[in-house]
């Protein structure tokens, strides 16, 4: 495969497994670098069109529910929260749509704290978001400092041995595409002779490595890797024709296509390609809680807000169409 760097970058990895690591500034407080990334990433992102974007901390459009009577029934006897009429939710803040900061750089706000709300509703419940480090979740979660961990987790086999999993989206990768393209990529043989944008030492680009050997074995025309340091001039490349496409974490082109119209879904695939990955509510092991959490993302599910949910940030490509408890997870490597 051909490979071209502008500036050879080393993303942070994408995949199921690795934490999502960013630079700290040591002259600002943590939650505000975060919001102003945020918010910087936005405006490339959606242009003119960012003031439509709700980044309010009040979020006056975030769906809410009801007490799932069904679901409390679910709930073990010997259940324990970590607060009093509370559903303490643990959240590593980092990039919208899924979780990031609001205006005032300190609300977090995105699909995931809208999950979170409707799950505290379900369970007739207060909502209370804790941000933490991605690194820090499993051990909080596992002596207690909250009752569940909502941030883009995905099931695993090992972590099926600490956690129990409540599925609420699926693990996708997408191709995007300038507005007008007719590419459509669900394949390895659909990506032969395309110049594509992935970032260095991710995921996705170890599994497109993987679609191009597929090719060159087909004796297909092998593809053409183009890698950027500068996320503004990678999406002037692929609006100027010099890149056919991007390959990454669907999230983070799927409100940009549903905001401004000038990307388009090419393609959409596991991120634990060539298996299936699900990204779950994540609670401790034998708590008493997944069963509950499960019927309440069903209901929700049901009645159309998760639909809403997942609608106001461009995610409806990643909707299940229900929600299971502890499925099979990611193998152990």
């Amino acid at each position: 495969m051909n490979k071209t760097f502008f500036t050879h970058r080393h993303d942070h990895k994408q995949d199921h497994n690795k934490e999502n690591t960013m630079s700290r500034n040591t002259h600002l407080p943590r939650r505000t670098v975060l919001a102003a990334l945020s918010l910087a990433l936005l405006a490339p992102l959606f242009g003119h069109a960012a003031s439509s974007i709700d980044l309010s901390p009040e979020q006056k459009g975030q769906p809410k529910g009801r007490p799932v009577p069904e679901a409390i029934k679910l709930l073990s006897k010997d259940v324990h929260f970590v607060k009093d009429k509370t559903f303490v939710v643990a959240i590593a803040g980092g990039i919208l749509p899924l979780g990031g900061f609001a205006s005032d750089s300190k609300t977090i706000i995105g699909a995931d704290p809208d999950i979170s709300r409707l799950v505290a509703d379900g369970l007739g419940r207060k909502l209370e978001l804790v941000n933490v480090a991605w690194a820090d979740w499993p051990l909080g979660l596992q002596s207690g400092k909250y009752d569940a961990v909502i941030s883009n987790v995905t099931v695993t086999e090992a972590r099926k041995e600490k956690f129990d999993f409540s599925t609420y989206r699926k693990d996708l990768l997408g191709f995007y595409t300038k507005a007008g393209s007719k590419l459509k990529i669900n394949e390895p043989k659909d990506t032969a002779g395309l110049k594509v944008i992935v970032g260095a030492g991710t995921n996705q680009e170890q599994i497109l490595l993987e679609w191009n050997k597929k090719n060159e074995a087909a004796g297909l025309k092998p593809l053409q890797a183009l890698y950027f340091d500068d996320e503004a001039v990678a999406r002037v490349a692929l609006q100027s024709g010099r890149a056919d496409a991007w390959l990454g974490p669907n999230a983070i082109y799927a409100l940009e296509a549903a905001r401004t119209g000038k990307v388009r879904l090419a393609g959409t695939f596991s991120g634990g390609w060539p298996l299936t990955a699900d990204i779950a509510v994540t609670t401790r092991k034998d708590s008493g809680l997944a069963a509950a959490i499960t019927k309440i993302i069903n209901t929700q599910i049901a009645n159309g807000n998760y639909a809403k949910v997942l609608s106001r940030w461009g995610l409806s490509a990643e909707a299940v169409s229900e929600s299971r408890t502890n499925p099979p997870g990611l193998p152990k490597s």
